[in-house]
């Protein structure tokens, strides 16, 4: 019994040992494996200025493993960088060295890779009359402007578009793409669409359509000939600038918005959202060729297709307030060229206040509610995400009602930023970001 004992015991001791020898076998391993994944990551960033390889090794010397690194191989192209590295050591055995084992291997390998795939972006930017207060514009701007430098660069030619949709009361989508779609074109003061109800449940245009030209009208109660400060805009800088890459160009034009008129974010989403949609291909194609030049021939095939692996189609979708109620003048006051030159001439409400007696409702219509605009915010936002779209969304100094609208149309919870001042700059960066996002991808 004594010798079954002491066998017992040794037998105990040993397996305990066993346990002992593989504990810290392991613990080697996990500091190993961690310098490995910290070394290829930092190598693969495509912002690292050093050779990826010598990354790795600073790692290594750094950690006291030098010794342990055994290979690393990098692979990299004009959009990409891949880094591997693999390590090898041993440790030596306390109580397994009685049983033969003397050491065990501790072996590594990480894979870090930073890929820029092709990546069209719609910025959907508020300049509406509110963003004239508190340096609102200016924080604005310098946002707006530091996104363009971060996913801008000579690595990303011709793989990363970028299309400005500033949007107020309207959304003026500029002649060259006014005239390549059907619409009652009444007028050539502006070119803005009157998009109905339904035609926020879809993601796309449909260019069969005969989309209706917004009126041309102010609102104020102002005199000024022509009207200062119309629904639709009309300066060359407020349209919208599809699918380009000249980063000098976009920076240029975001620094020319002066704030003006109301607010409908629904509208401004419709547009971030249709320039995403395989449907306004044609649109684009056209603009990119020889004789127009306005879209850089490198993107004339986009939008890519929604089931394009290689293509990531996301909206950045900023607003300072809210929607609110959409005006417009009854059809039968403004249905031929001598009253579309009256409207741009005099303001609705100084109009109606100086010359009309009665009701003013005979003159005037509610188009939609302000409810109504934030139903069909919901609805293209959901068309979008729907689609594989990746929706951000900003609120810039926000209500919490409207933080709730904009949180709801994002992707996620964490697609949304509520801002106030200058931090919607980092806001924006923090966007730009995660466009070359970094990943371990072994």
């Amino acid at each position: 019994m004594t010798i079954f004992a002491v066998a017992m015991f040794l037998m105990m001791i040993l397996v305990g040992g066993i346990g002992v020898d593989l504990m810290r076998n392991e613990m080697e391993r996990t500091r190993m494996q961690a310098t490995v994944d910290r070394a290829v990551l930092a190598a693969a960033d495509l912002d690292q200025p050093l050779e990826p390889e010598a990354v790795v090794r600073d790692y290594f010397d750094k950690a006291g493993m030098s010794n342990y690194l055994s290979a690393v191989t990098v692979e990299q192209g004009l959009n990409f960088r891949t880094v591997t590295a693999q390590a090898n050591m041993t440790t030596t055995t306390q109580f397994m060295h009685l049983m033969g084992v003397s050491e065990l291997p501790v072996p590594a390998i990480g894979q870090a890779e930073e890929r820029v795939s092709n990546v069209e972006i719609s910025m959907v930017l508020d300049i509406s009359g509110s963003m004239g207060r508190d340096n609102k514009m200016e924080n604005l701007q310098d946002a707006a402007k530091t996104f363009v430098d971060t996913v801008i660069r000579d690595e990303n030619e011709d793989l990363i578009s970028i299309s400005l949709v500033p949007y107020t009361a309207q959304v003026n989508a500029g002649y060259d793409i006014f005239s390549r779609m059907e619409t009652q074109h009444r007028h050539n003061y502006s070119y803005c669409i009157d998009f109905e109800i339904a035609d926020f449940s879809e993601a796309g245009l449909d260019l069969d359509n005969q989309y209706e030209q917004m009126q041309h009208f102010d609102e104020g109660w102002n005199y000024s000939n022509p009207v200062s400060n119309p629904g639709c805009p009309k300066r060359s800088y407020e349209e919208i600038v599809p699918f380009s890459q000249n980063a000098t160009t976009l920076k240029n034009t975001i620094d020319d918005y002066r704030a003006r008129a109301n607010t409908s974010i629904h509208l401004g989403m419709k547009w971030g959202v249709a320039l995403l949609d395989p449907s306004f291909r044609p649109i684009t194609q056209d603009l990119a060729g020889p004789d127009e030049n306005i879209v850089d021939d490198a993107f004339g095939n986009r939008p890519a297709s929604y089931s394009d692996p290689e293509t990531l189609k996301t909206v950045v979708l900023m607003t300072d307030g809210q929607n609110v109620d959409t005006t417009r003048i009854q059809p039968w006051y403004y249905n031929s060229p001598s009253e579309y030159a009256h409207w741009n001439r005099y303001p609705l409400h100084w109009y109606l206040n100086n010359y009309v007696r009665g009701s003013w409702n005979n003159w005037r219509y509610t188009k939609y509610t302000s409810g109504q605009a934030d139903a069909m915010l919901e609805d293209i936002c959901d068309a979008a995400k729907a689609e594989g779209i990746v929706v951000w969304s900003v609120g810039f100094e926000v209500t919490d009602y409207s933080a709730g609208v904009m949180e709801n149309c994002a992707s996620s919870p964490s697609h949304f930023f509520r801002v106030e001042g200058v931090e919607i700059t980092e806001a924006f960066e923090a966007i730009a970001k995660q466009i070359n996002q970094l990943r371990l991808t072994q």
